[in-house]
């Protein structure tokens, strides 16, 4: 059954949900890591719908097989995981890895860098397309569309682990949080399922389906880099920063927020190119 914290009446009462779902000897599961596995399945699956609608694509026709995301699957889990990990480690908390290098494999503990993820996949879906002999573009387009799925049940996972909260408020819908200390706060890990999984996937939905992007390589990727940068920004005035790294810049700018504005300008890039590609096959 689920317990509640005792908390001041500012705030909501924080859900005490066990990280771990259940253990078996040494062997535990935890919300953060499934919440990992169903994003990938979920991309997975998602991938092979939309390549076996063919009124989706260019002349009608997928630019590469539903089997061929199964075999991707490993590749991606390989790249989300450790480019995810190492990401972390490079950008937000590299003195304390250093000091205690065992810790980089405690993936369990958490410490994911979304972004770098973002370029573990990345490089493994190049490498990937190039193997198999199609464009990385489509590729790209099919794993972006379901990902914003992943993204918000891993948010919805960090408010369970009591971890990635937000700054401090007096908004009635404030959580105190157990690792957070006495003063309510924004539940910032929802703002982000809410942005990074809800909306984002809907408009995606909205890309491949209704104003048939697919047909144009390199658009939904590109509207996924810019959406997720954005989201992620907006996210960031609501998060408390990392206490290793803190702000940058005065009480504002943070990690996040300077590893996401590339993104946007690299979505905007890439949805450009993928719309002059498309006009220069007219």
């Amino acid at each position: 059954m689920t317990e509640y914290l005792a908390l001041p009446l500012a705030a909501l009462p924080f859900p005490n949900i066990d990280p771990v779902i259940f253990q078996i000897g040494p062997l535990a599961i935890h919300w953060y890591g499934l919440g990992y596995v169903v994003g990938i399945l979920f991309a997975w699956w998602y991938a092979k719908r939309l390549l076996a609608n063919d009124r989706l694509w260019a002349d009608g026709k997928a630019p590469f097989k539903p089997e061929d995301i199964d075999d991707f699957l490993i590749w991606a889990a390989l790249g989300v995981v450790l480019g995810g990990r190492i990401g972390y480690i490079l950008f937000y908390d590299f003195q304390r890895y250093l000091a205690n290098p065992l810790d980089m494999l405690a993936v369990w503990e958490g410490g994911m860098s979304f972004h770098g993820g973002l370029t573990g996949v990345t490089l493994a879906m190049i490498l990937f397309a190039l193997k198999r002999g199609f464009s990385p573009w489509s590729l790209f387009d099919t794993i972006a569309a379901g990902v914003p799925v992943g993204l918000g049940v891993v948010r919805v996972t960090n408010f369970i682990n009591s971890e990635l909260w937000g700054r401090p408020t007096d908004v009635p819908w404030a959580f105190v949080f157990p690792t957070g200390g006495p003063e309510p706060r924004h539940p910032s890990q929802l703002y982000e399922a809410a942005l990074e999984g809800l909306v984002l996937f809907i408009v995606l939905r909205f890309l491949t389906h209704s104003a048939l992007k697919l047909k144009k390589p390199g658009f939904v990727a590109g509207a996924f880099i810019t959406g997720y940068g954005l989201s992620r920004i907006v996210a960031e005035f609501f998060r408390e920063p990392d206490a290793q790294l803190g702000y940058l810049a005065g009480n504002w700018l943070t990690m996040g927020m300077v590893l996401s504005t590339p993104m946007v300008l690299i979505g905007l890039w890439a949805m450009m190119r993928a719309e002059r590609a498309a006009a220069r096959l007219k």
